[in-house]
């Protein structure tokens, strides 16, 4: 059996994962940065979760009721069809990756049972 080369530091390096991009604002996403969303909302049954930038996910309920999500809106392709969510996209992907805001008001009443809590 071959003795490993101490000299060979290339070998010594632990590959680094691959960067996860968000399928919303299409730029990588920084680990402290990185929230999972259910595509049917828990309440509504759903299990699938999808990686997004926080910012993506917050605006994501900022703009649909958890019933809108569940009927309409459970897919990546079927959020980014909506004309709101295409201008906010075509506003965030300016930004630098570890970039954070609060969402925009909810079109929906607070209080609506629409998840996550400031």
């Amino acid at each position: 059996m071959a003795r490993k080369n101490r000299d060979d530091v290339a070998s010594w390096r632990v590959a680094e994962p691959e960067p996860v991009l968000c399928p919303i604002c299409e730029r990588v996403i920084p680990d402290e940065q990185k929230d999972d969303h259910h595509l049917v909302p828990k309440s509504k049954g759903g299990k699938k979760t999808v990686c997004l930038h926080r910012i993506c996910h917050d605006q994501i309920h900022a703009t649909f009721t958890v019933s809108e999500l569940a009927k309409k809106f459970s897919t990546i392709e079927a959020i980014l069809e909506d004309p709101a969510m295409q201008k906010f996209v075509a506003w965030v992907r300016s930004k630098p990756p570890g970039f954070f805001d609060s969402a925009k008001e909810p079109r929906h009443a607070h209080g609506s049972g629409s998840g996550r809590k400031p």
